[in-house]
């Protein structure tokens, strides 16, 4: 009987060492997976180095950087990234709203990828543009309003006269009780 116990004994030790020379390969394959997903995000990256390099000191809200995590992302601001799909081979360039999350472009090609997200960053810039211009033109039209005298009064509004009002107001008051009379007199009969 203790034969067969060092026996049993002996398969579970052979079972654990096996299990975690399994789970041992199960890692390094999943980190060399996502050493495989940050090296594609940092060709990416590259293939971006010109629109780094141009875009405007004004535009700090532009990351365009590779940030870990799992999965690791390519951040171009702080709602929209990069991040590769499940197959870890088709990019998914991607953006959080409040109705949710819309993907902008994914393809396995870099370029193509590339070309949205300079697309996309380039439409940020000339959004931002436009609203420092409308917030100019408000500023700007403050400013030059025409400072009014100290004793200034508005004009009254242009409209009927208050006794207009009132003669209006007691001809209605008088028709309606014409027609409250009329009425009774006819449920009486």
């Amino acid at each position: 009987m203790s034969s067969e116990k060092s026996s049993a004994v002996h398969d579970l030790q052979s079972a654990i060492q096996f299990a975690r020379l399994e789970q041992a390969r199960q890692d390094d394959a999943v980190v060399e997976l996502r050493e495989a997903e940050k090296a594609r995000l940092c060709l990416l990256e590259e293939a971006l180095q010109g629109v780094f390099d141009d875009v405007p000191e004004s535009q700090r809200d532009l990351a365009l950087a590779i940030l870990p995590g799992d999965p690791p992302r390519f951040w171009v601001d702080a709602t929209s990234y990069v991040v590769m799909a499940r197959d870890k081979r088709t990019y998914r360039f991607v953006k959080d709203t409040r109705l949710g999350r819309t993907v902008i472009h994914e393809g396995e090609d870099v370029e193509p990828v590339a070309d949205a997200v300079t697309r996309y960053v380039a439409e940020r810039i000339v959004e931002r543009q436009r609203a420092s211009e409308e917030s100019w033109v408000i500023q700007h039209n403050r400013s030059t309003r025409k400072a009014r005298p100290a004793n200034y009064e508005p004009e009254p509004p242009a409209g009927p006269s208050v006794l207009l009002n009132f003669v209006v107001f007691g001809f209605g008051m008088l028709a309606g009780a014409a027609l409250l009379l009329a009425y009774a007199w006819f449920i009486i009969e």
